[in-house]
């Protein structure tokens, strides 16, 4: 674990971006309750966060569709927080950083670091906005 006073700006990037942080299992489980959809943001103190993962993410929040909820866990910092929000990713192997839609507590996207570290920020960005309007856009019936 690195200490927090390193990781704070790092955090806020995200929170000032109205993602909600989520630090402790009960934080996650809470989020993950409410109905609608809800993207979670697997933070993380690697480079790939920093220059592709966080500002993709801030890119795609500037999209007219988005998820009902968005909280976000930092991997390395908030371990039981991490670990129940991966708990979630049913089936798919832990990575950091990462972003993954739920609807109603149930995986429907997910995106590992091997997308991410090999994107740039607006094609992470793209890609986000891609899956908000394929999993979070109000249906019409």
């Amino acid at each position: 674990m690195y200490p927090e006073i390193m990781v704070v700006p790092m955090r806020e990037e995200l929170t000032r971006a109205g993602i909600k942080e989520a630090r402790t299992a009960a934080d996650v489980d809470a989020g993950l309750a409410q109905p609608g959809t809800t993207m979670v943001v697997v933070n993380s103190i690697c480079g790939c966060a920093a220059g592709k993962m966080r500002p993709g993410v801030r890119l795609a929040l500037q999209h007219s569709t988005l998820p009902d909820h968005s909280i976000t866990v930092f991997a390395g910092q908030d371990r039981e927080a991490t670990e129940r929000a991966r708990s979630y990713f049913e089936g798919q192997p832990p990575t950091s950083p990462a972003v993954a839609i739920l609807r109603d507590g149930k995986l429907i996207y997910l995106m590992q670091r091997s997308a991410i570290e090999t994107s740039t920020a607006p094609a992470i960005a793209q890609e986000l906005v891609r899956a908000f309007d394929a999993y979070c856009a109000p249906t019409t019936a």
